[in-house]
């Protein structure tokens, strides 16, 4: 049973957050300073879901969009029509709704000239959500006004973040099929879950872990985590996490508490999926529904990830079983083609080729000499020279081994027909079966042939013992331009440690 852990750590918001948090911001524009201190004495002791309102005045359609443009948190506009112009409300309308295009405050026109902005056109023609006569608007009636202004303005923020949750949730989704491992795809989580919410990356902590039920049901493997006092590929699980999470495999069932969540998925390959968040301010509803359909796309994510990695090993062991079934029937030794595949997918790597395209590479390169199934035994494990006849058989392995790869459709069969192929032409044309020079080669059948050589002349054969380091190196280097393509032997030579680890790594 494989399961997921995704945990946090408190989260600390600017503090100039917490302020708006705490509050309606509400604009009032309007030439009359009485109209001012009214409004702001009538609505003093006004709260709506236990947050008061705080007020930001302009005297002038003018300095209404200054303010504007430097608050974008307003909820509530409350305009006179008539001000340094006849106008000026109507204009200022215009302004927000068009120019700075704000469409999430709730604007209430309020005159006392009604003569100057009939009532049907204005609702008509501008796109205002309530217009009053400021001799009917009464204690009251402002406040039954602004509740219901305030609820409109709260339901299009609700809809506003889940629209943008969901915009960062098909995104997040999108970079999980470029996953190539568990642990990538769990890395890949956590830079993404403060993202669904909407935080910054240092405001949420994350872990992911996997059941390891062979050792018990509650205990978990951790596979990433991110956050402050988190020690790099640690494998600690805070025990305060772990409780939740044991909690919530046992019941089966999502979670969820004031300031925590604790989402569980059954994966469709009988597996489960989990997410663990908590912050130190309050979760919201819309943060808890983004999180339901973020671990859903998780579980699916991930069950696609699993069945591609179960793929790629089955691909990945059936080219080192084919690769040393050759090996072991010509006597030499089984570790070659796994040398020989890490070594090329470093050279890859080196030459800069990409980490997907010298994953391809490493994958089928063991398949280089398949074609020698062909070749009799009394030629393949000859202990003497091979004379002409034999060796003219002996080079035939390399068109064989492209025949018999060459027609599928698998892209790493297919690299492994090419390679098979020209791993034996060599950078100035005297090598076989095709005689190819320099970059006529393929960049994977050179880069195998200069694996393959630097692990041939180290290894016992049972036509020579092995060659010791500093020959190899030597040979190698003197056959720089002639048989190996000159860039690759430069990149060999001054990476040389790192292909003496590999060597060490893989012994016979």
């Amino acid at each position: 049973m494989n399961s997921f852990l995704f945990s946090n750590e408190t989260l600390d918001e600017p503090s100039n957050q917490e302020q708006r948090s705490g509050f309606w911001d509400i604009l009032v524009v309007d030439d009359e300073e009485d109209i001012h201190q009214v409004t702001k004495l009538v609505l003093s002791d006004f709260k709506f879901e236990d947050k008061a309102l705080r007020f930001h005045h302009a005297y002038s359609a003018q300095q209404a969009m200054e303010i504007l443009q430097g608050e974008d948190d307003i909820s509530v506009g409350l305009i006179d029509v008539v001000m340094e112009s006849n106008h000026a409300g109507l204009d200022l309308i215009k302004y927000i709704r068009n120019d700075i295009a704000n469409h999430d405050i709730r604007l209430i026109l309020r005159t006392g000239q009604p003569g100057e902005a009939p009532e049907e056109s204005v609702i008509r023609d501008y796109d205002i959500n309530d217009y009053k006569n400021k001799t009917e608007l009464t204690a009251v009636k402002l406040k039954t006004l602004l509740y219901s202004a305030l609820r409109s303005h709260r339901d299009i923020q609700t809809i506003e973040r889940h629209k943008l949750g969901l915009e960062r949730i098909i995104n997040a989704s999108s970079s999980f099929l470029q996953c190539d491992s568990v642990r990538d795809f769990a890395s890949t989580i956590l830079a993404h879950v403060s993202d669904v919410l909407g935080l910054q990356d240092n405001d949420i902590y994350c872990a992911a872990a996997v059941n390891n039920q062979k050792q018990s049901a509650t205990k978990f493997k951790l596979l990433a985590a991110s956050g402050e006092g988190v020690e790099p590929n640690s494998d600690v699980i805070p025990e305060s996490v772990k409780n939740l999470f044991i909690e919530s495999h046992n019941r089966k069932t999502s979670c969820k508490t004031h300031h925590e969540y604790i989402g569980y998925f059954p994966s469709r390959c009988g597996g489960e999926t989990m997410l663990y968040v908590s912050k130190e301010s309050a979760l919201q509803h819309t943060d808890f529904q983004l999180l339901e359909f973020f671990s859903n796309n998780i579980a699916l994510a991930y069950d696609n990830l699993k069945l591609r990695e179960t793929v790629k090993e089955s691909q990945k062991e059936l080219s080192y079983i084919l690769g040393e079934a050759v090996e072991k029937r010509s006597k030499e030794t089984g570790s070659h083609v796994r040398r020989v595949a890490h070594y090329s997918m470093l050279l890859a790597q080196l030459y800069g080729l990409g980490d997907y395209h010298s994953e391809i590479i490493k994958l089928a390169s063991p398949l280089h000499d398949i074609g020698k199934i062909s070749i009799p035994d009394n030629i393949l494990n000859k202990p003497a020279k091979l004379t002409a006849d034999e060796w003219q058989i002996m080079k035939t392995h390399a068109e064989i081994g492209h025949e018999i790869l060459q027609n599928s459709a698998n892209e790493i069969l297919q690299c492994g027909a090419t390679i098979a192929h020209q791993h034996h032409e060599k950078w100035d044309g005297s090598g076989y079966p095709q005689g190819l020079i320099g970059e006529n080669i393929n960049i994977v059948g050179r880069i195998t042939a200069l694996a393959d050589v630097f692990d041939a002349l180290g290894s016992n054969r049972c036509y020579k013992a092995a060659w010791p380091l500093e020959k190899v190196l030597a040979l190698i280097q003197s056959e720089k331009a002639k048989q190996f393509d000159p860039k690759l032997v430069d990149l060999f030579m001054q990476n040389i440690d790192q292909f003496i680890a590999i060597r060490d790594s893989y012994p016979d």
